[in-house]
């Protein structure tokens, strides 16, 4: 059996990445998720944070913005709105984003939809920001 796994993300706009892993940890909407070689299928949503890639020796962090993964086969397939390498994150734009966020209004159910979002999106970024660096 094989000792690897393959982690695709794909966005909208391509495919943001594609390399072998040994174990790929994944923000779900309600939790965080490890996923080893060998995992049991499995369709999840995915919330907003830092996905770890360990290939190796090394550990790749990126931001994902929601989406779903699916695992099948020893492939975990990432489908986000957006991938960005934590590294490029910059912690004070994320801050501002926050800020402005709690700044929005919340008066009726929709509206505070939109701004806990919107909160949970930049307190995310701002978590994967600080952590890389």
């Amino acid at each position: 059996m094989p000792d690897s796994l393959t982690c695709v993300v794909v966005t909208p706009e391509q495919t943001a990445l594609e390399q072998k892993a040994d174990f790929v940890a994944l923000p779900l909407y309600d939790g965080e998720i490890g996923i080893g070689a060998n995992h049991s299928p499995l369709i999840g949503r995915l919330g907003y944070g830092e996905m770890r890639i360990k290939s190796g020796g090394t550990t790749s962090a990126y931001y994902v913005d929601g989406g779903f993964v699916q695992v099948a086969d020893n492939v975990v397939s990432v489908l986000t709105n957006r991938a960005v390498p934590a590294k490029n994150l910059d912690a004070g734009a994320a801050e501002k984003q926050l800020a402005a966020a709690n700044q929005k209004p919340g008066n009726t159910p929709e509206l505070l939809a939109i701004r806990e979002r919107a909160v949970a999106q930049a307190r995310a970024q701002l978590r994967a920001a600080r952590r890389a660096r």
